[in-house]
């Protein structure tokens, strides 16, 4: 059979989006590779809508907020509750209604490097956003809870345009506006996911830094999270000035 079109017009016209009309015409084609590109087109198609509904989902807080007439609705989360050095770090911001950023989910499930493109998205995107990092110091003269909870309501009030709700991973805080705290939030709302992306990537860079301020602690590897690694620099070297001493094993460390 004679073919009017080559197989490399179907591709490019597949990646142009083509017509129903085209893909049921390329449907009767047997050409091997029109086959293969068809199927091809239909696995990506597939992803894009599992995509889609899963972006979609993602939005199901901040749905019900904006039908209550709330559009500037902030998430905020924290990145480095756990870890015995560096600052906790917070995120907040106000991302523009329904907008759908393909990848976009909780920072403890992407790759780094995804995390750093979407970082770029979000603050390309975002309506308003704020990052605070708060230090060993502070930590250990308050308690990590009550400084995330300070952080928060802090990230959140220094948001311009001002937040009217927000929405946080699982912690509750002071604000002067509607809060709902949702456990596991950064997987099941688009602005707490967008929020932990915002302060896991700063802590990293920050951790980054500190790894050669510090050397020898290889924090930009471990983050300050107690692995084998550091615990083994910390044997060698014993703390550094942005280890919280009130974590174990550096307030027993400092105690011999």
């Amino acid at each position: 059979m004679k073919h009017n079109e080559t197989i490399a017009d179907i591709r490019r016209r597949l990646r142009e989006g083509a017509t129903p009309e085209e893909l049921i015409r390329w449907s009767g084609d047997e050409r091997r590779g029109v086959r293969q590109a068809l199927a091809s087109h239909q696995r990506q198609t597939a992803r894009r809508l599992r995509e889609e509904a899963r972006l979609q989902q993602l939005y199901q807080y901040e749905r019900r907020l904006y039908a209550q007439g709330y559009r500037l609705v902030a998430g905020t989360d924290e990145a480095g509750r756990g870890p015995v050095a560096g600052p906790v770090t917070v995120g907040a911001v106000i991302l523009p209604a329904e907008w759908h950023c393909v990848g976009l989910n909780d920072s403890k499930q992407l790759r780094p490097e995804k995390r750093e493109e979407l970082y770029h998205e979000i603050v390309s995107h975002a309506l308003a956003y704020k990052v605070i990092h708060i230090s060993a110091a502070e930590i250990d003269a308050a308690n990590i809870y009550q400084v995330v909870q300070d952080g928060m309501s802090r990230a959140v009030a220094a948001l311009q345009p001002a937040a009217q709700a927000v929405l946080s991973d699982a912690m509750p805080f002071a604000a002067d506006i509607p809060l709902q705290a949702i456990v596991h939030g950064d997987a099941l709302s688009a602005s707490i996911a967008a929020a932990s992306i915002l302060a896991k990537v700063s802590r990293d860079r920050l951790m980054c830094l500190y790894d050669e301020e510090y050397p020898g602690y290889h924090f930009a590897v471990h983050k300050g999270y107690l692995t084998e690694l550091h615990r083994q620099a910390l044997e060698d070297l014993g703390p550094c000035p942005i280890h919280r001493v009130s974590f174990e094993p550096i307030k027993s460390m400092l105690k011999k």
